[in-house]
């Protein structure tokens, strides 16, 4: 074994999913690249995870992917409901606005973000984020198995890892490791992190087929369908429910099958011959002129598990190999975006000496808390759905009974009246997965990486933090979205897209001048570009719809200062006697120097 080749990068990422693929995109955006490998033969043969949030789109956008993600991505109309029903072509019982088009809600999605609500299969989000991580200078090697690793100092570590289709056996050393490996990571495994796991609730079924249902969607637009038959007797262990998925409108799809609630399934329960697969999405259909041609079936757990933290020394793990589950609230992908933007621009100040080692220590405590915080939504968003199952008698045992318990929505009397409120009760509980823009944008970061110690407490979430998003510039929490325009009117631009970019970025106003001073000198003598933007009456940018100035929580003549993944690290409200002192400091601080 001592005699196995070996390999020198500076950075290797395992797995090349969106976890990896989009670390290596936002690592090479910093100029860096090196080696990725990935178990699998290729990008994602199925479509997984498929909605992506306005959170996970900004980081995108940073560097200029968004626009080629919605070319491919099916647009925020198609996703315009929710649906319950006996069958695609068969009775409606519910119908809900989704993914911010409730009346509502709408208004406050579009002041979250200039970003939407997209969906984009995996299938076709990493051949995007592969083929920019490998025209940029990263080295792609698929059928790439991850043996084991061995640290011979902090920053050198031996990685063993297996061509599995030469069957050769090589060596890879790097100064980094990230272990994006998935839900069975072998990286995660190797650092002995422990897992929180709360008991999990069963299995899935996905079942990918075409079949064009474009007839059936006409007047029922949306791209996630409940599909529920609660009168029926004799169904396969595996078909108790269905939720339709639409992967590309309107002709290819997926059902995923949940078995009976309580029932202890084995893995082989859910196999049945790809002659009662179709027949059954054929039930569901409802529509016997329909075609239907199988492409995949796959099985999965439905998971509640989170790692107790992230990274060990100069190892790092996210994605799915530390935050496992159901997609409920369509926060899976997402996430893995948004950890991968979290930590590129801190390894890029560490190896480039912008900042100190200790930087890296924020990335577990930052973002290992929002893992807590998707895996507990995405759980409770699937038990959401329970309270309109149960209202449908869906827990019955007892068919007879279901049927009874159905009939009684015809009642018109005091049962039927209260049958019905229970299932629009149900039906309403479920805002919270389809409405749950709190989530996705209420990060909350506490860490060295932040400089809180002047700014007193922190502004309590709102109570319904699920679906509200609180707006504001505390330090810690994601830059406010306001549309800004020059004094002579050109293209209007967001405050997102006067961050980011891989550098830091003081945001003032009439009266803050000082600080943009201070802050062109401090990049000069740290060496760690400022970008530095004035909004205001006369100022570099216009605050047209003076929403910036509604959203800043400081004066004219104060300050936010942003980190380049676009988190408030600091603010000041108003001037100070020595500004740059105080902004040295400040950045001192929050780069370990």
């Amino acid at each position: 074994m001592d005699d196995l080749e070996v390999i020198k990068t500076d950075l290797l990422i395992v797995g090349a999913g969106p976890a990896g693929a989009s670390l290596a995109c936002f690592l090479a955006a910093h100029g860096r690249t090196g080696i990725i490998i990935a178990s699998a033969p290729a990008t994602a043969e199925t479509p997984r995870a498929h909605i992506t949030n306005p959170a996970g789109l900004e980081c995108l956008r940073d560097i200029d992917l968004e626009r080629e993600c919605l070319d491919l991505a099916t647009d925020s109309d198609h996703m315009e409901h929710t649906r319950w029903c006996r069958s695609m072509a068969g009775e409606e019982f519910a119908r809900a606005y989704s993914w911010g088009h409730d009346p509502k809600h709408k208004g406050k999605y579009e002041s979250a973000s200039p970003c939407k609500h997209v969906d984009l299969p995996q299938t076709l989000l990493e051949p995007i984020l592969t083929k920019r991580a490998a025209h940029e200078g990263w080295k792609l090697r698929f059928s790439t198995t991850f043996l084991s690793m061995t640290r011979l100092a902090p920053d050198v570590i031996i990685s063993e890892v297996r061509d599995d289709f030469l069957q050769k056996t090589y060596k890879i050393q790097s100064r980094f490791l990230f272990g994006c490996d998935g839900a069975r990571s072998q990286v995660v495994r190797e650092l002995g992190i422990p897992l929180i796991k709360k008991p999990g609730q069963g299995l899935a079924l996905n079942i990918l087929v075409k079949a064009d249902l474009s007839h059936l969607v006409a007047n029922r637009t949306g791209n996630l369908h409940w599909i529920v038959r609660p009168e029926e007797a004799n169904y396969p262990p595996w078909g108790w429910a269905v939720l339709l998925r639409m992967i590309r409108p309107w002709n290819e799809w997926m059902f995923i099958f949940l078995p009976t609630p309580g029932v202890d399934l084995k893995a082989d329960a859910m196999s049945a011959t790809e002659e009662e697969y179709v027949a059954r999405v054929k039930e569901t259909i409802g529509d016997d002129s329909v075609k239907v041609e199988l492409l995949n079936v796959s099985k999965w757990w439905i998971n509640e598990t989170v790692a107790e933290y992230y990274s060990d020394g100069n190892v790092f793990c996210f994605g799915d190999a530390t935050h496992r589950h159901p997609p409920f609230n369509g926060l899976g992908s997402n996430t893995c975006i948004q950890d991968a933007f979290n930590l590129a621009w801190k390894i890029d100040y560490v190896m480039s000496g912008k900042a100190g080692a200790r930087l890296l220590d924020s990335f577990s405590a930052e973002r290992q808390s929002v893992g807590v915080d998707v895996i507990t939504r995405a759980n409770q968003g699937l038990r959401d759905h329970f309270t309109w199952q149960k209202a449908l008698g869906m827990f019955e045992p007892d068919a007879a009974k279901r049927k009874e318990i159905l009939a009684e929505f015809d009642d018109p009397g005091e049962i039927g009246r209260k049958r019905r409120e229970e299932f629009q009760r149900g039906i309403e509980k479920t805002d919270t997965e389809f409405h749950g823009l709190g989530v996705e944008m209420n990060q909350r970061y506490v860490s060295d990486a932040v400089y809180q110690a002047d700014q007193g407490p922190a502004p309590a979430l709102p109570e319904d933090a699920v679906r509200v998003h609180q707006v504001t510039t505390y330090p810690g929490r994601r830059l406010p979205h306001a549309w800004l325009n020059t004094r002579l009117p050109g293209a209007r631009l967001s405050t997102i897209d006067l961050a980011g970019h891989g550098r830091f970025c003081l945001l003032t106003g009439p009266g803050g001048r000082a600080w943009k001073d201070s802050a062109l000198e401090i990049s000069k003598s740290m060496v760690v570009e400022i970008a530095c933007h004035s909004i205001g009456w006369k100022q570099d940018y216009e605050d047209v719809y003076f929403d910036w100035a509604r959203r800043r929580e400081v004066e004219d003549n104060g300050c936010v200062l942003v980190r380049p993944d676009r988190f408030v690290a600091w603010r000041s409200n108003a001037m100070v006697a020595d500004p740059k002192e105080t902004l040295e400091a400040v950045m001192k601080s929050v780069l370990a120097r």
